[in-house]
């Protein structure tokens, strides 16, 4: 994914992070099953609340939602495997941003 999309999707994510979505929000948002968002969610491999009884999610959990389907259907993937990639799709991201930062940063001197 380019990193302006990448930076997009993340900046549209924290503007509506405020927003929760149910199971059945998050499972039509990934066009996968609620049993397969239930099951993730159990599992820790997705991050929820399920204080009220029912299950919540931020709209970053779209995100990983989204990647982790996309890698379990296309290469089979285990659903831990699919977690761990998405891990560190997630954690690359995230230093490319902080190297664009410091070289913004180290080209303005």
């Amino acid at each position: 994914m380019p990193a302006q999309t990448t930076a997009t999707t993340k900046a549209l994510a924290e503007l509506l992070d405020d927003h929760t979505l149910s199971l059945e929000d998050l499972a039509r948002a990934c066009a996968m099953a609620p049993d397969w968002v239930s099951a993730r969610a159990t599992e820790g491999l997705l991050q929820g609340d399920q204080a009220t009884g029912t299950w919540r999610f931020t709209s970053t959990t779209v995100i990983r939602a989204r990647r982790m389907a996309r890698l379990e259907s296309t290469f089979e993937a285990d659903p831990q495997l699919a977690a761990l990639t998405t891990d560190l799709m997630e954690e690359v991201a995230e230093l490319k941003t902080r190297l664009r930062q410091l070289e913004a940063a180290f080209t303005r001197r």
